[in-house]
């Protein structure tokens, strides 16, 4: 908010080149809350994932929060003026395999009680598999 009201007296004082600054680092920001908010809602994504296919069975608990989770990832990446999405699929991409070992890890505690190392439920699952999966349920 405090961006705002000096976005404004740079406007009023006609300091248009100092006034643009600002905007641009607006949008960073916006845009930087964006992709932290992305990011965790693709980690979460990627614990079911990777829990469905070690486990080889779902849970309806487990499918509502895909779906959720891929809610809203979409509405967040889109862009509610001009269309389009703030991420691409290559950045979408690069999201998910940065989050994928925080996942795995989490996944561990919840994954068969808990009972595998991140290390061996990693090998029970193809990483490159989930991710491609995530991808796709993102992209529907």
């Amino acid at each position: 908010m405090e961006e705002l009201l000096e976005l404004r007296q740079l406007l009023e004082q006609g300091k248009l080149h100092e006034a643009l600054l600002l905007v641009d680092e607006l949008e960073e920001m916006s845009l930087s809350d964006k992709i932290n908010k992305i990011d965790s809602y693709g980690v979460i994504l990627l614990i079911h994932l990777i829990k469905q296919k070690a486990e080889k069975r779902s849970t309806r608990s487990w499918d509502v929060s895909r779906e959720n989770t891929v809610r809203e990832i979409n509405k967040i990446n889109k862009r509610r003026k001009s269309g389009g999405f703030y991420l691409n699929q290559a950045e979408l991409i690069d999201i998910l395999q940065q989050g994928y070992q925080v996942a795995l890890k989490r996944a561990a505690l919840e994954a068969f009680e808990g009972r595998y190392e991140a290390e061996e439920l990693a090998a029970m699952v193809d990483e490159q598999e989930i991710l491609t999966q995530a991808l796709e349920l993102i992209q529907q």
